[in-house]
């Protein structure tokens, strides 16, 4: 399987080579994939030349714009990312739900019914040739879908911080095996290496909180260089197959070890290569099919490839 992840820059100048893992050339159906991700985009600004959607249109809105979800989503920051509350859990904006663009600071602004807070996830979706990863200052190479967990949405905090690393702290809470979200951060810092009691729902860039940013960064590579197997894309539609998602984040965190650290760059390449095959193999969700519970993939860091295969059951 042919390789293909985010070229990605550290702070302070380029990697070296032999850190980006090799790219899948351009082929018509990656053009006809940005052609229909451009579209969506086009399509949701002009839906509201502000940028941003009220809460009171479709199902479950009240009309009422009552608070302000506020917060910058960040690999880097990323421009142009677009932010929605994910209502129905597909993680895929659908007509209804509140959304925004993130500006040139990857902050964004999402109005929503006072009782949509804590109940729902924010989804962030980052738009290969849109989106820019100002680690970069370039759009990025490969699109891929970030998340919060309801539990932490709020209107009172000044940023609702969106990154690879609270997306794997939706996963675990969306199995179920873990009470409370300082539980399930606990769980993960331990499989990061980072000192108990880490805020892992920190803007790890305002803290300059390097190992956590070192994380995030080769989450978000994975993620990218998976997004052939989770996306769909029909015409401005963009789908993302659940389970297939669910799976290459239960994966992810099984394999931690090979995603922690700075210099692992032939592990993540191992991994990227091991989970595309994997994800490649599983059937795609079918219309109505229940969403897999993963927690058999979030159970601790294994270490080994091999917990691929049970984070996909």
């Amino acid at each position: 399987m042919n390789k293909s992840v985010l070229h990605r820059k550290r702070r302070g100048g380029p990697r070296p080579a032999s850190s980006a893992l090799p790219s899948r050339p351009a082929s018509s159906a990656a053009r006809r994939a940005l052609l229909g991700l451009s579209l969506l985009i086009a399509t949701l600004l002009s839906a509201c030349s502000s940028g941003d959607q009220t809460a009171g249109v479709g199902t479950g809105g009240t009309g009422s714009l009552a608070k302000s979800v506020s917060g910058k989503v960040a690999d880097g920051y990323l421009v142009n990312a677009t932010v929605f509350l994910d209502r129905n859990g597909n993680y895929q904006w659908d007509a209804g739900e509140p959304f925004t663009t993130t500006d040139l600071n990857g902050a964004y602004t999402l109005h929503v019914d006072a009782a949509d807070l804590g109940n729902y996830p924010i989804v962030a979706l980052a738009i290969q040739g849109v989106t820019i990863d100002k680690d970069t200052n370039q759009t990025v190479a490969n699109s891929y879908v970030l998340s919060m967990p309801k539990e932490s949405v709020s209107g009172t905090v000044a940023d609702n911080f969106i990154s690879p690393i609270t997306s794997q702290l939706r996963e675990m809470m969306e199995t179920g095996k873990y009470p409370d979200l300082q539980h399930a951060g606990s769980a993960l810092a331990a499989n990061l290496g980072l000192p108990p009691g880490t805020d892992l729902l920190a803007n790890y860039l305002a803290a300059n909180n390097a190992p956590m940013q070192t994380a995030a960064q080769n989450i978000a590579t994975l993620m990218g260089g998976q997004m052939a197997q989770v996306l769909g894309i029909s015409g401005s539609v963009v789908t993302v197959d659940v389970n297939r998602y669910r799976g290459m984040m239960g994966t992810i965190f099984s394999n931690m070890s090979s995603v922690r650290g700075p210099n692992n760059q032939a592990g993540l390449a191992h991994l990227n290569d091991a989970m595309g095959t994997v994800l490649s193999n599983t059937p795609p969700t079918s219309p109505g099919e229940p969403y897999r519970n993963m927690s058999s993939a979030f159970r601790g860091m294994m270490g080994g490839i091999s917990t691929i295969t049970a984070g996909m059951r």
